[in-house]
């Protein structure tokens, strides 16, 4: 997929809506035994890559240093779904203390009065993280009113033939 048509996608207005909603991101990648794993985490779009923290031994970090391919999906439960399909290579950096961004996707999901109390723990607690961050290659938008799945298309256009 071209970048300009991956930053039409990531531009549309409910993709914008999905990307800073308090919905985790669904990240998935291949484990260190070889089978797939996917795994809800707090995310930032920071406008041209995905960012997600965390500590550095979790097994995300060893897994996408052998293979950096993933993908991830933000979605909602309500009818019509809303689905943003991303894929990208993960770039991994080990950083001191908190990241930014940590602070910032989590202020998505933690309530506004218990926030100061979240992060002066967090800030506590972790020495190191490690930043991740995915710059889309390929997305799509399924919004299930102006677009919807490729199969399901297909099998609307035969129908109407």
């Amino acid at each position: 997929m071209e970048r300009d048509e991956v930053i039409e996608v990531m531009g549309k207005p409910i993709s914008r809506e999905l990307l800073g909603s308090s919905i985790p991101a669904r990240l998935a990648y291949i484990g260190v035994d070889g089978a797939p794993r996917v795994v809800p985490v707090a995310f930032l779009w920071d406008g041209a890559r995905i960012v997600v923290c965390t500590v550095p031994k979790a097994a995300k970090v060893g897994a996408l240093r052998r293979d950096p391919k993933v993908s991830l999906t933000v979605d909602t439960e309500g009818y019509p779904p809303r689905v943003l399909l991303v894929r990208g290579t993960a770039d991994l950096e080990l950083v001191d203390g908190v990241p930014d961004e940590y602070v910032e996707a989590s202020r998505k999901i933690v309530p506004p009065d218990r926030f100061a109390g979240w992060e002066a723990g967090v800030r506590a607690l972790y020495d190191h993280m490690v930043r991740i961050t995915v710059e889309p290659t390929w997305a799509k938008l399924l919004d299930f009113e102006t677009t919807i799945p490729k199969a399901v298309e297909d099998l609307v256009r035969a129908y109407h033939a």
